[in-house]
């Protein structure tokens, strides 16, 4: 716990502050260092173990480590997929669904996939595994994004220097400050992300061992969440575009927030949550989606590195304490009215698309990302860059 602690914090460290610097450095040059990094730091832990010197504080720093460099290499590859999907001649919504549902599908597939090799190779073969696989990343993406612009280093003006560090970090802060639907993206995500992480790490499992089956329905539980959820991502992908983001997004979220609170609270059978859970999770598939395309589509790109940043940060930053609530809470007054505590702050937090006007710019971007009533000169001003 302590070792996923520190890997936690760097994690939001990094994206907090790495924003200019993939933009100096080359989202290229970010990304492939970002998985040499990792892989060395994972490599590291299984032949320190094999030379029998492995402690336990060296697995933190390399566990921290791995945090450090994690973010930014996510976030510099996050960043080019609108220019990858024009390049493809293809919907960026149809792109941002295949993208998380590749990454759904990879989250679902781990856990199975490491059980059964560390039965066969051992954990720490394993882990060489694993640090082979950054191995291969890094080259692949780096042959993939050769020669395309938007991959390199930003040329500026003005020098390299901690002033300009601070400046164009602080554009990226701003421009979320300044633009209200990003905003209210920002701070929804940041509070239903906690809730989630409330839900996962403390309330299902621990409904699942006092009401249900224990390990096993919980394993089914999830299970059909994700399978249904990595469908609604590639379903959404494949037709979303033809619908308005605005509904669907408020209908997905209001659809997987609530239900399972009260369902959870109010059952002790297996049957009904897993039928829910299973809706929930078509709703969840189609939201990340949609906020990615937002995102991208109202950012401009000379910022989307630093404003990605902000807003991976931010969530990050809050997500921790979800669990930790969520514990607090069940040990003070139970764990049916926790559930309906929970379930009711998310049920506000989900209401936010229907009370505010902002939300409703979802369907009112125009060809180059900006709302159509966006005040001209409201936007921070970009930093001018030129690409290499």
């Amino acid at each position: 716990m302590t070792c996923e602690l520190h890997d936690a914090r760097l994690s939001v460290l990094a994206a907090l502050v790495s924003g200019p610097v993939i933009d100096r450095m080359g989202r290229r040059r970010v990304s492939v260092a970002s998985d040499l990094a990792c892989g060395v730091a994972v490599a590291t832990i299984p032949l320190l173990h094999f030379a029998g010197i492995l402690q336990f504080w060296m697995l933190c720093v390399l566990m921290a480590l791995t945090g450090l460099f994690r973010a930014p290499g996510a976030t510099a590859r996050g960043v080019l997929l609108p220019t990858l999907a024009e390049r493809a001649g293809m919907p960026l919504t149809r792109a941002a669904g295949l993208y998380d549902g590749a990454a759904r599908c990879a989250a679902l597939t781990a856990s199975a996939l490491g059980g059964v090799l560390i039965a066969v190779l051992g954990a720490a073969n394993v882990l060489l595994v694993d640090a082979a696989t950054f191995a291969v990343a890094a080259p692949l993406f780096a042959f993939g994004v050769r020669g395309l612009p938007e991959a390199q280093a930003q040329r500026r003006a003005e020098p390299t220097s901690l002033r300009a560090y601070r400046r164009e970090l602080a554009d990226g802060y701003r421009f979320v400050a300044a633009t209200p639907l990003l905003l209210g993206l920002c701070l929804m995500t940041l509070v239903t992300r906690g809730l989630d992480q409330g839900w996962s790490a403390v309330l299902l499992p621990e409904h699942a061992r006092e009401e249900l089956d224990g390990a096993v329905d919980l394993g089914l539980l999830n299970a059909a969440f994700g399978v249904c959820a990595l469908t609604g991502a590639l379903a959404y992908g494949a037709v979303g575009s033809r619908f308005r983001r605005w509904p669907v997004f408020t209908i997905a979220f209001l659809i997987g927030g609530l239900p399972r609170f009260v369902a959870a609270a109010f059952t002790d059978t297996f049957t009904p949550l897993a039928v829910i859970m299973a809706v929930e999770g078509l709703a969840f598939g189609v939201l990340n989606p949609i906020m990615a395309t937002v995102r991208y589509e109202a950012v401009p790109e000379d910022l989307r590195s630093r404003v990605l940043s902000a807003t991976t940060a931010s969530v990050q930053l809050v997500t921790p304490l979800g669990g930790l609530a969520a514990g607090f809470l069940v040990d003070s007054v139970g764990l049916s009215t926790t559930l309906l505590a929970v379930g009711g702050v998310y049920l506000l937090a989900t209401l936010c698309p229907v009370i505010f006007p902002a939300w409703r710019q979802m369907d009112q971007m125009d060809r180059t990302g900006s709302p159509h009533d966006r005040a001209e000169g409201s936007l921070p001003q970009g930093s001018g860059a030129k690409r290499a």
